[in-house]
């Protein structure tokens, strides 16, 4: 099988999306498939939706020969208008990764309606979906207005080998001293870094610790007002940011940390909740998009909604000064995570996916 992919910038950008594309065109070229990757330039939303007027890649989309076209959902704003256009050409299935909705995150008002009209157009055009959660089906569902051929094959953790045993998560977690908290991902609004820092001053600062790690340059107006914050209210002290790190240095940071603290406000899955659970670390998450289908409240985490800071405090500090649960929750964290799915074994229903409905595709074209 010959699959085409479409993404926009480059299969090596850091983020759970592009580490799920990775790890499908990694399986599939093991299966023996081919995989030609088409990349489309990283621009501003204007400047992506005047790529659906064609050019260089358009023809090359049109020309290469290729079984199956899927297409990662975060390139839609290029693709949504190009993709009826490449309909009149070929007879090719196209399929759609979906990661999260764009119109599912929060945006200014003036643009709410663009954003979802767009979205839809583009899920329109698609024979069918892979999706990284039921969350995810379920919002595609509701903005299409439209049940296509889809597979759920949720994103996994077990690149990350932590070799952990039980008994030394509990060690880790009854140990003397402050609670050491984690944030793992690119410093962005959506993220609920800020959140997190209007909660933490509620507590004694003696009784924690943060360690922020994710590219600070994704929203460089964002994460710098946020270590302003931090030096004004003195906490730097308490608070570090390291920006990108390579995998054995975030490897360390799992196994001395002792919680995964990220309040985003909306994850289509959430891969970093679940490579924190494979260092047995319970996750603090946001209410919103598909945290709830890893983290159970109060047996392997918290989830805290949009804002709450107060929640948000009242969670950390009963973890701080109760360690025994803290322990509790980082063994069930630490079995939710060896219950969840391989990258084989998800990958594998994507490509038996992609088999099914390029076969039904192909059997229908002239």
């Amino acid at each position: 099988m010959h699959v085409g992919l479409v993404i926009p910038g480059s299969l090596d950008t850091v983020s759970g999306g592009y580490l799920y594309d990775r790890m499908l065109v990694r399986y599939l070229e093991a299966c023996g498939d081919r995989v030609t990757v088409f990349s489309l330039p990283v621009t501003g939303y204007a400047r992506q939706l005047v790529q659906n007027s064609g050019g260089a890649r358009y023809e090359q989309l049109c020309t290469t020969s290729v079984d199956v076209l899927l297409q990662d959902e975060l390139a839609h704003p290029a693709l949504f208008w190009l993709n009826r256009r490449l309909r009149l050409r070929r007879a090719v299935p196209l399929v759609g990764i979906v990661h999260h909705l764009r119109s599912s995150e929060r945006h200014p008002a003036p643009l709410r309606p663009l954003y979802r009209r767009v979205e839809r157009a583009y899920l329109r055009t698609l024979d069918g979906f892979v999706y990284n959660s039921r969350t995810t089906r379920q919002a595609v569902a509701a903005l299409a207005g439209q049940q296509k051929p889809g597979v759920i094959a949720y994103p996994a953790a077990n690149q990350w080998q932590s070799e952990l045993s039980e008994d030394e998560i509990r060690v880790r977690a009854l140990a003397p001293g402050p609670l050491r908290l984690l944030f793992v991902g690119n410093v962005i609004p959506r993220k609920g870094l800020d959140l997190l820092l209007d909660a933490l001053p509620r507590l004694p600062p003696a009784a924690w610790r943060l360690d922020v790690v994710g590219d600070l340059t994704v929203a460089p107006a964002y994460a710098r007002r946020l270590q302003e914050r931090v030096q004004q209210q003195g906490l730097d002290g308490h608070i570090g940011f390291h920006g990108r790190l390579p995998d054995s240095a975030l490897a360390e940071r799992f196994l001395h940390s002792h919680l995964l603290a990220m309040p985003s406000r909306y994850e289509g899955f959430g891969i970093a909740y679940l490579e924190g659970m494979a260092y047995g670390l319970p996750a603090v998450a946001g209410s919103g998009g598909a945290a709830h289908e890893l983290v159970a409240p109060g047996e392997t985490g918290f989830l805290v909604g949009p804002g709450d800071a107060a929640r948000l405090a009242t969670h950390l500090a009963a973890l701080a000064a109760d360690r025994t649960w803290l322990a509790a929750m980082a063994v069930a964290a630490y079995h939710r995570y060896q219950a969840h799915p391989t990258w084989a074994e998800s990958m594998e229903r994507v490509r038996r996916f992609v088999l099914r409905i390029g076969s039904v595709r192909l059997e229908k074209s002239p």
